[in-house]
């Protein structure tokens, strides 16, 4: 059975360096500081990589939401004003009307 992995280029670059390590081609020094990584990440992620295959070394953090999105309502709200009154603005202004007109404003600092 096949499986379908997405992995960006960075991800892809770890891959051929842990399969060189495996293979006995680089020790894990050197692996290190082609990665910029401490050996002790390498070890990590050689572990991964034994436990799950190329999978473990998928960010874990992918498709995943935001810690710092807003609230669905807050959004809708900011949209439904830039609709109404700014859909031309650019969003660094549109961003500061909401701000200076509205009161629309996340949190305490911006």
């Amino acid at each position: 059975m096949s499986c379908l992995i997405t992995m960006s280029q960075k991800e892809l670059h770890r891959l051929e360096v842990i399969q060189k390590i495996n293979d006995r081609r680089l020790s894990v020094v050197q692996a290190a500081e082609l990665l910029g990584l401490s050996r002790s990440q390498v070890h990590r992620l050689l572990q991964a990589y034994e436990h799950s295959g190329a999978a473990g070394l998928v960010s874990k953090k992918r498709s995943r939401p935001s810690n710092r999105r807003h609230s669905e309502d807050f959004r809708n709200a900011a949209l439904d004003l830039i609709r109404e009154r700014y859909l031309d603005f650019g969003p660094t202004l549109a961003r500061e009307k909401l701000i200076e007109l509205h009161h629309r404003r996340r949190c305490a600092n911006g």
